[in-house]
């Protein structure tokens, strides 16, 4: 028992520290667990319920009998002394034990355990945190609102569809945060679904005052005035509606007559309207990425520039490292990704036992990924590194200790003044918006307190198969690294002058089926003196 009690506080302190749960995909296992714990409860919850409905049916069949024969002929029925007995006790003590069975609180045990699990419940950052991430998923990979309710998603396995309610919860979402755009696709979607037939608690006039309402945001008067028509044929006396439906006539006469001479430029392209929309809520929310449309093309395999003549010039090879004593009997496996920036992926370089290794002992550890406030220095949470991460020290465990040699024989770089090894696993639409590894000069304290100078390299492993999306990609030279469980990919993030590489700009795309684990080793400049002499040049 004191063992039962002990595992359950100890998972309970571990939900504790596992907030922000849509961040990462292997955190949010733990709630599958919570929630089959709350089923079975609840299941026994409903089997005492229905064996105290079925005492009480008894009962109340056995005294519908007696009281059908008796009120047939009550003075003959009472002559008979046994049944005057039975009726003074049934009505002095079976309706008081009735009584009581029907009072019976059999709640006790599923509320009590309902009520110790809810306290580690997602949030509602979590499920705004979630919902942004399927519009995020949406917009980057450019599927349409039914495509996503449908379930019709590339490499899925567990298919699963979304309601009137779900789509209709993910608009109003959208609409919180004042994003028309999504609004829009989203009552939409939850309209025809409705249209369809699917039974919901969701009406259409509700949807479609949303619906309405973000369309006239975004400038559509005459679809916003029809919608507010078909509104008040379900619901005339809809106030609001009814105040529109003028305001919307007014507006669009007033329109009308402003842009009579303007016609001629009301015709475009269906496909960009949509995109014309979508660069509209970008304005309107002061997206501060200027590359995005750049990221998203690269994240869906579009956009890339390696031309057919520098692909030639990328090879496949066994690698020693310049005859480095530990890879002559067993050379690695070294792929050129990519030329400028020299990109080069190592295969089967971490094993199956290695990962589960790494992953378990970085599981507790777990937490929101931060990133260094460029003008405060300070750690915080941002929007667009949507992962957790846990930092893992040689002495923890000897493999950890291994990957590290491992990392330093095949790069030839020393180790000692390299950041401890990042273990990171991506949330629900996962990603890490464009960034650099290395500071840059207007950030001159970037890793002062390290003391090891700037992050001269970068070194990532693979520890997962993604289904669909992941991959890395490096926006200023249009290039992408799709994950592969096992393998490495490293690069150099300052030229050997110590002047950072303004081309390994790069961003880890949003996930959108799978669970993504990484975890990568940023290696500094100090230590590498002698093992990566200084250039004469600048830009070499």
């Amino acid at each position: 028992m004191v063992r039962c009690l002990f595992l359950l506080t100890l998972f309970i302190h571990t939900l504790h520290a596992h907030r922000d749960f849509f961040t990462s995909i292997g955190q949010m296992t733990d709630l599958l667990y919570t929630e089959k714990d709350l089923v079975t409860s609840l299941k026994e919850y409903i089997r005492q319920e229905e064996n105290r409905l079925e005492q009480v049916k008894q009962w109340a069949d056995k005294v519908d009998s007696l009281t059908n024969t008796a009120t047939q002929d009550p003075e003959g029925y009472l002559g008979h002394p046994v049944n005057a007995f039975k009726l003074m006790k049934r009505l002095n003590s079976e309706w008081a034990d009735l009584e009581s069975l029907v009072l019976k609180d059999t709640t006790n045990g599923f509320i009590s355990n309902l009520t110790t699990q809810r306290q580690f419940f997602p949030t509602d950052e979590d499920q705004t945190g979630a919902a942004k991430a399927l519009l995020r998923l949406q917009d980057t990979y450019q599927l349409s609102a039914n495509t996503i309710s449908t379930g019709d998603l590339p490499g899925v396995v567990h298919k699963s569809r979304m309601t009137v309610e779900d789509c209709f919860e993910l608009g109003k979402i959208a609409y919180s945060e004042a994003d028309y755009y999504h609004t829009e696709l989203w009552m939409a979607q939850a309209l025809t679904q409705l249209d369809e037939g699917e039974e919901s608690i969701i009406d259409k006039v509700t949807v479609m005052d949303y619906l309405s309402y973000s369309i006239y945001q975004q400038g559509e008067l005459m679809r916003a005035l029809e919608l507010t028509k078909r509104m008040l044929n379900l619901d005339p006396n809809h106030n609001r509606a009814n105040g529109n439906l003028k305001y919307f006539e007014f507006q669009l006469e007033k329109q009308r007559n402003a842009e009579e001479e303007k016609k001629e430029n009301e015709v475009k392209k269906s496909e960009e309207k949509v995109l014309d929309k979508r660069d509209a809520q970008r304005k309107r929310s002061k997206d501060p990425l200027p590359e995005r449309k750049k990221y998203e093309m690269l994240c869906r395999g579009e956009g890339l520039k390696l031309t057919p003549s520098r692909q030639s010039r990328l090879f496949c090879r066994y690698f020693d490292n310049n005859r480095n004593p530990q890879l002559l009997l067993a050379p690695v496996k070294m792929e050129d990704e990519w030329d400028r920036p020299h990109i080069v992926r190592y295969h089967d370089i971490i094993s199956e036992s290695e990962i589960e290794t790494v992953k378990e002992i970085a599981k507790p550890k777990l937490r929101r990924a931060t990133i260094s406030n460029p003008i405060t220095g300070v750690l915080e949470t941002a929007p667009y590194r949507i992962s957790k991460s846990a930092w893992l020290s040689a002495y923890e465990h000897s493999t950890i200790e291994r990957i590290n040699q491992r990392i330093e024989v095949v790069t030839g770089l020393e180790m000692d003044t390299a950041e401890e090894l990042q273990v990171a696993n991506y949330g629900v639409g996962g990603q890490y918006e464009p960034h650099f590894d290395f500071g840059r000069k207007d950030e001159p304290d970037a890793f002062k307190e390290l003391g090891t100078g700037n992050r001269i390299a970068t070194w990532l492993f693979y520890m997962s198969d993604v289904s669909a999306g992941g991959a890395t990609v490096f926006t200023d030279v249009g290039a992408a690294v799709w994950p592969k469980k096992g393998t490495a990919v490293f690069w150099y993030n300052l030229f050997a002058s110590g002047e950072g590489d303004y081309s390994t700009r790069h961003a880890a795309c949003p996930v959108l089926v799978g669970n993504k684990w990484v975890s990568n080793k940023w290696i500094h400049e100090r230590g590498q003196e002698f093992r990566r002499p200084c250039g004469l040049t600048e830009t070499k």
